[in-house]
């Protein structure tokens, strides 16, 4: 199904959940992939005993908010039939426009506040948010109808909305449906957990992430056949990492980081110490969380390359990892130098290196 052209407002741009110049799951009506998911929520609309919360769980941007405001126009569409094939809904129907406009009065939407004029976007999403939102699901819905809240995502809740949320959770009010979006589900708290259907939704392929981008019109449909295949051999079957990776400057400076990385135990120090000053610049964030991102896929690449081996002998890997990990949110949250965490870093899986082999 194609996509209507939307306009957007200032404000609706600096959406945190928004990746720049796509679409937003909840405007994105052609679907890819994940047919299982689709025909699960479509087993339990046609029997009438949809469940009334669902946990859904997998890596950041293969689709999953895409599913929930789909899901969530299938079941507020008053004229939607219960035999329908598939969760379509025309873009031009009543119900999509106001899911779009996050008008809807039986929907809510849990998420982090997008920018305004006065405040920069919230970091998580507050107990306040989630009690006002689901301050409508005390009554019935005026229609007889469906209410629903979208969760996206889970890893943005603080203890204390998570706990409000459980509380609704826990006693539903008659037909409220939670579609709770997580890139971490095994982190969600376990009460939360336990009470939701799990729907997990594994990467797309690379034929349909193309077919994903291609959708998306230009500029995304025009890239070069070469810089579409690079990113799809990073991409890791996300088409929201494929589009971060559309970019020949970021693939190449990934093909460093790995070069860097593939050499070791052996030192390539005076690039490793050229690679620590460019990224302890201010304007090097985006190069810095790349790094972050290519080494622990590196981490996670040779553990799995080296399975064999057993846990004694990879040991030191995981703990590098943990290490490396631990150190980068120290250096975020206290804004230390950059320099010598990075050098720490290609020090300590040398010697983890040179450990498991």
């Amino acid at each position: 199904m194609s996509r209507e052209p939307l306009s957007r407002g200032p404000a609706e741009m600096d959406e945190p959940d928004r990746f720049e110049g796509a679409p937003h799951p909840r405007e994105q009506f052609a679907f890819f992939g994940h047919e299982e998911g689709e025909a699960a929520f479509l087993e339990g609309l046609r029997n009438g005993r949809l469940h009334h919360a669902w946990l859904i769980g997998g890596p950041q941007g293969i689709g999953k908010a895409t599913l929930a405001y789909r899901v969530a126009r299938a079941v507020l569409d008053p004229a939607r039939s219960g035999a329908a094939e598939s969760l379509d809904v025309a873009p031009q129907a009543n119900v999509a426009r106001q899911i779009v406009a996050l008008s809807h009065p039986n929907l809510a939407v849990l998420r982090r506040a997008p920018a305004t004029d006065k405040k920069a976007a919230s970091a998580a999403i507050p107990v306040d948010a989630v009690r006002r939102a689901l301050a409508t699901f005390a009554s019935t819905a005026a229609d007889g109808g469906y209410r629903v809240c979208i969760v996206d995502s889970a890893e943005d809740l603080t203890v204390a909305s998570a706990n409000a949320l459980l509380k609704v959770i826990e006693e539903p009010p008659p037909r409220s449906l939670f579609l709770i979006v997580s890139h971490a589900p095994q982190r969600v708290l376990p009460t939360i957990r336990s009470r939701c259907r799990r729907l997990l939704l594994r990467p797309l392929d690379d034929a349909t992430v193309k077919a994903a981008i291609g959708s998306l019109g230009s500029p995304w449909a025009d890239m070069p056949a070469d810089v579409v295949d690079q990113a799809l051999k990073l991409g890791e079957g996300s088409v929201r990492r494929t589009l971060e990776l559309l970019d020949a400057e970021k693939v190449a400076f990934i093909g460093q980081i790995t070069t860097l990385l593939d050499r070791l135990p052996r030192a390539e120090t005076r690039q490793v110490l050229s690679l620590a000053e460019s990224l302890a610049r201010k304007d090097a964030d985006e190069n810095y969380d790349l790094m972050l991102e290519t080494v622990q896929r590196w981490i996670t690449a040779q553990l799995h390359a080296k399975a064999s081996l057993g846990p004694r002998r990879l040991a030191p890997l995981v703990e590098v990892c943990e290490k490396i990990a631990r150190s980068a949110r120290e250096i975020d949250v206290f804004n230390l130098d950059r320099r010598p965490f990075i050098l720490m870093l290609f020090d300590d899986l040398a010697d983890a290196v040179r450990r498991a082999a």
